[in-house]
C-alpha cells in the first residue's frame, strides 16, 4: 500500500531533477533528446507528493528496452508501458522503500510529451488554478491518506479541465509568438 503524502513545495526538487537527468541522460546515451521537469515538483510553490516525475525525450521508444540494465544500475524499476501506449515507464525508490522519481520516456514527437509541458507550463503562469490544485490534493491527502486510487480519481477531472485550459492557452502563446 502507498501511502499518500502531500508536502509543501521543496526548494531542492529543482537541484534533485538536475542530478538525476544528468544521470539518466548518461544512461540513455545517443537516444536521449532530452529530459523535461514536469508534475508538481516542478512547479514553485505547489504542494506535491514529493516524487521528481520526469520526461525522457528519446529517438526510438523501442530503444529504450536495450538501455533498462543502464537504468536499473541507477536504482530504477522498468515497468514497460505501464498502462500507456508508446510510454517506458520507470520508478525508483529510497533505501526505506519510499518512492523518490518517476521516468516516463517518450519518443519524439509523442502528444504526451506536449501535454505534460502545456500543464506544467500553464500552472506555472495561473497561480490560481496552481492554488487550486495544491488546495484539492491536500484535501484528498487528508481524505484518502492510504488509498492512492482514490486519490489520484479525484483529481482526475481537475486536471481533464487543466490539460484542456493548458492545450488552448499553449496554441494560443505558440500562434502569438509565431505573428511577432
Amino acid at each position: 500500500m502507498q501511502r499518500v503524502l502531500v508536502i509543501p513545495y521543496d526548494p531542492a526538487w529543482p537541484g534533485e531533477f538536475a542530478k538525476e537527468s544528468a544521470a539518466i541522460a548518461a544512461a540513455l546515451g545517443e537516444i536521449h533528446v532530452a529530459i523535461h521537469h514536469i508534475g508538481s515538483t516542478s512547479i514553485p510553490g505547489m504542494h506535491a507528493k514529493p516524487i521528481i516525475d520526469m520526461i525522457a525525450v528519446v529517438t526510438k521508444i523501442e530503444d529504450v528496452d536495450a538501455r533498462n540494465p543502464r537504468l536499473e544500475a541507477l536504482r530504477y524499476i522498468p515497468m514497460g508501458e505501464f498502462g500507456i501506449p508508446g510510454r517506458r515507464f520507470f520508478r525508483k525508490d529510497n533505501s526505506a522503500g519510499f518512492r523518490t522519481h518517476h521516468i516516463h520516456a517518450f519518443q519524439t514527437g509523442s502528444p504526451q510529451i506536449e501535454r505534460h509541458l502545456a500543464f506544467r507550463d500553464f500552472m506555472k503562469a495561473h497561480k490560481d488554478y496552481a492554488r487550486q490544485y495544491a488546495d484539492l490534493k491536500q484535501r484528498l491527502a487528508a481524505a484518502h491518506p492510504n488509498d492512492i486510487e482514490a486519490y489520484m480519481d479525484g483529481k482526475d477531472q481537475f486536471i481533464q479541465q487543466m490539460d484542456a485550459q493548458a492545450a488552448t492557452w499553449r496554441q494560443s502563446r505558440d500562434a502569438s509568438s509565431a505573428a511577432s
